[in-house]
């Protein structure tokens, strides 16, 4: 791969997304690695330190994360502008989580008469989560590689308690076969015995006890969460998220799509486990009322201060769960 190029990374699969970045990375003399996350940093800022050439390195890879976060048109035409005439000695990748970003960085080509391209076809490319079938092959190509032994039993039991992203899949096969001996085939009972003792808890389980409508699980996991010294902001930022994905889980299931695989994969619900936690949540919570109390008790915590988050964090979720339906 010559140097000078941009490139843009799009879709939830981040193990698969991560390849590919290394993939670049390694065809780079020595680079110097930069990354920069939209939304944070000022785009003017990303650009000028985009057009300035490195000093001490002979290439240089910079990433711009979140890409989905750059929303005002003079950005995306200051990126647009670099864009067209990268550096030479820069390879830049854009990355996001979504499928698609704005018309000015990712036009739609299916139109009749569609805008040209910042990004070659080949520099393009969208991510999507694995099928089932496919999670089912990777796991089992991932343990037959390290020498290992995993029931099918196993395997569905593993692919239905963990994020099915190939890079949290990666990093937690890993863990699994540390706790079993070389010769020992691992069971679904392994599987089970192992995460449910130690798995961590963070926005996305809480959102998991939420959709169940279990409050008092809730209140224990918002507990852990805070006593571990996580913030009521990255809390809210984490439901946010989820309670979005509702919404369009819910658009979904309007449309009558919410047994269609290929539809569920397409907008990010691939994994039967998440699934299950949007149909449960949807039963029982309306996604909108929801971001609005998330909204609206986030600003009041950050009003108040440490004093009174725990009480306030507790009202929240009990609020939730009475209102919000």
């Amino acid at each position: 791969m010559a140097k000078g190029k941009c490139y843009l990374f799009l879709g939830p699969e981040i193990g698969e997304k991560q390849d590919a970045i290394k993939a670049i990375r390694k065809t780079l003399p020595e680079p110097e690695e930069t990354s920069f996350y939209a939304g944070e940093t000022p785009v003017r800022d990303i650009v000028a330190f985009l057009q300035n050439g490195s000093l001490f390195a002979p290439s240089r890879l910079v990433i711009i994360k979140n890409a989905d976060a750059l929303g005002k048109k003079d950005e995306t035409a200051l990126l647009l502008s670099y864009i067209r005439a990268p550096q030479d000695d820069t390879a830049l990748i854009v990355t996001s989580d979504e499928f698609k970003l704005g018309e000015e960085l990712d036009p739609d080509q299916k139109k009749k008469d569609p805008k040209p391209h910042p990004f070659p076809a080949a520099n393009r490319t969208v991510f999507y989560e694995l099928d089932e079938h496919k999670k089912i092959a990777w796991v089992s190509a991932f343990f037959r590689q390290e020498g290992r032994r995993i029931t099918p039993d196993g395997i569905e039991m593993l692919l239905d308690l963990v994020a099915n992203t190939t890079d949290i899949l990666r990093q937690e096969c890993s863990r699994l076969i540390a706790f079993f001996d070389v010769q020992h085939e691992i069971t679904a009972s392994d599987v089970d015995t192992v995460f449910s003792h130690s798995r961590q808890e963070s926005a996305f389980t809480l959102f998991s006890r939420i959709a169940s409508g279990d409050l008092s699980r809730s209140l224990e996991t918002l507990h852990t969460l805070l006593a571990s010294k996580e913030s009521p902001q990255a809390i809210f930022a984490g439901l946010s998220w989820c309670f979005r994905k509702l919404h369009q889980y819910r658009l979904l299931a309007a449309e009558g799509l919410a047994d269609n695989t290929a539809a569920l994969r397409k907008s990010g619900f691939a994994a039967m486990a998440m699934r299950k936690d949007y149909a449960a949540a949807l039963k029982r919570y309306d996604a909108s009322a929801c971001l609005a109390l998330t909204a609206e008790y986030d600003l009041l915590i950050r009003s108040h201060g440490n004093a009174l988050e725990s009480v306030l964090m507790d009202w929240y979720l009990c609020i939730l769960f009475t209102r919000c339906n």
